[in-house]
């Protein structure tokens, strides 16, 4: 079957490659401001759908197709990209020391036979973050990698030495749960297993 991701995210990809799958990109280009919504999670599960459903405009014939996107809900706000170096040294600096939650909304997508069947769900991690040093905020944030993520922050990269613990699936943080796309993979008819790349299912 064809699978699709529908994210730029080269972190996604990766987490998806190394379980065997090996997808198709195909950004959306949904301009995320157009949804807005006060409750992180409905952000997350809406910006997901959104993302999603306006690749699935874009295909023809039989498909799985997974759609993700994160956000940060942090001392009771949703937090995206901090999108600048200023912004990204302001998030830190609050965010040091202390916790916040990772949602990250996942939308899975199916046609077999001219049958289009969807679901979404979210996946939260619970992320303490170290209590790091102005110094350290600064050239972290001069790396630009926590701009260009959600919440500011990456454990797959430079930021991993700042998160102390995570309570959750470590793969919600990356910005794509393999048990939880698993699972709704399967409750839409398809075997997670039949997704294996290079014929090893």
């Amino acid at each position: 079957m064809r699978v699709v991701l529908a994210s730029k995210s080269p972190a996604r990809l990766t987490v998806l490659r190394q379980a065997g799958l090996d997808p198709e990109v195909i950004v959306s280009g949904f301009d995320e401001h157009l949804v807005q919504d006060p409750v992180p999670t409905s952000l997350a599960a809406r910006l997901a759908e959104k993302k999603g459903e306006t690749v699935i405009d874009q295909l023809e014939g039989d498909f799985l197709l997974i759609a993700c996107d994160s956000v940060l809900e942090f001392e009771g706000r949703a937090h995206g990209k901090p999108g600048s170096e200023a912004a990204a040294i302001r998030r830190w600096q609050r965010m040091r020391g202390r916790e916040g939650l990772l949602h990250s909304g996942h939308f899975v997508a199916v046609r077999t036979g001219g049958h289009l069947r969807s679901q979404t769900a979210i996946g939260s991690t619970t992320v303490r973050f170290a209590d790091i040093s102005d110094e350290e905020i600064a050239a972290y944030a001069a790396t630009g990698e926590p701009q260009q993520v959600a919440g500011g922050f990456s454990i797959d990269g430079r930021g991993g030495a700042f998160v102390t613990s995570i309570t959750g699936d470590p793969y919600n943080v990356i910005g794509l749960s393999l048990p939880l796309v698993r699972q709704m993979t399967i409750d839409l008819g398809v075997a997670w297993h039949s997704l294996w790349a290079n014929g090893q299912a």
